[in-house]
């Protein structure tokens, strides 16, 4: 069974950071893509990053890109997400996924992406 659990969440101040993860399993990790996404009020989930596994290549949104940072950690199975510089616009329920079949796309920021973890709350505030 494919499970994604993310952590890491919280509340910080702008101009702030936070370090989110995700634990894996119920597959092998390092055949697929798992991407970071994010859902803030009102508005429709939003792809954020990604690392292909095809050339472990990074990519990003323009939104986060500079401030974010993508990281795989394939003995643990679990992907990071660093969050530097954080502003209110920033705040959301970030979720990590995994693409519903092995696709080995490079451009992982156009996979399908069908098993979700549950999410995990950010909140940027003053």
């Amino acid at each position: 069974q494919v499970q994604l659990v993310e952590s890491g969440g919280g509340k910080v101040q702008p101009g702030g950071s936070l370090r989110l993860s995700c634990a894996t399993s119920g597959f092998t990790f390092d055949w697929y893509n798992v991407g970071w996404f994010r859902q803030a009020p009102g508005k429709e989930r939003e792809i954020l990053s990604c690392i292909s596994i095809n050339d472990y290549s990074e990519h990003y949104v323009d939104s986060v890109k500079g401030r974010f940072t993508m990281s795989r950690d394939d003995t643990n199975k679990i992907v990071h997400l660093q969050l530097n510089n954080l502003g209110p616009e920033d705040t959301a329920v970030y979720y990590c996924a995994r693409e519903h079949a092995i696709s080995m796309l490079r451009e992982c920021l156009s996979a399908d992406y069908t098993y979700w973890g549950q999410g995990t709350q950010v909140t940027v505030s003053s």
